[in-house]
């Protein structure tokens, strides 16, 4: 059984993961706008995988005994000033994500609750690669700084993100979606 502290920070982070789902469609749906279709489909992609982190909460509260809560989710920013600027909001997004993880895990270890420990080590690792690509993407706008020419093939590579798998490290795991 979940104790009651872990499950109300559990759905709390349910909701910062649906947020973050939000907040790449919004920067999917901003890409989109300004004609970088495959910027726009790497975003979507990154909302999906953003929602099945909700679900791993979701499903873990649930098997746990415990009670889904879905909180309020804000709306998501809507306009940028550029490619690097939304990515640069995504690594600072990404770094809260991690802040929370490792609090959650803190709480965990407190509590000496092991199950929760179990499922936040896989977030650990998870956010290392989060704010690994963000920072990778910020690092390659900022060479492309103006070039229109190497946007656009940086466009096209983006575009060859397959939904449901990390870039950088292949599929999601098996059993571990919901």
């Amino acid at each position: 059984m979940i104790k009651n502290k872990m499950q109300d920070a559990f759905n709390k982070q349910i909701g910062e993961e649906i947020y973050s789902s939000y907040l790449y469609l919004s920067m999917a749906a901003y890409f989109e706008t300004i004609n970088l279709k495959g910027f726009s489909h790497w975003m979507k992609c990154q909302a999906q995988e953003e929602m099945f982190h909700a679900m791993r909460f979701f499903t873990h509260i649930l098997e746990r005994g415990g009670a889904v809560a879905l909180p309020r989710i804000e709306e998501p920013k809507r306009k940028w000033e550029s490619s690097l600027n939304i990515f640069q909001d995504g690594l600072v997004h990404e770094e809260h994500i991690t802040d929370c993880i490792h609090k959650l895990m803190d709480q965990a270890v407190d509590e000496k609750d092991y199950a929760a420990q179990n499922l936040l080590k896989w977030f650990v690792n998870e956010q290392v690669e989060e704010e690994d690509n963000f920072t990778e993407m910020v690092a390659k706008l900022k060479m492309i700084g103006g070039d229109q020419p190497s946007l656009l093939l940086q466009d096209k590579e983006m575009a060859a993100r397959m939904p449901g798998i990390n870039p950088y490290v292949g599929t999601i795991p098996a059993g571990t979606a919901a």
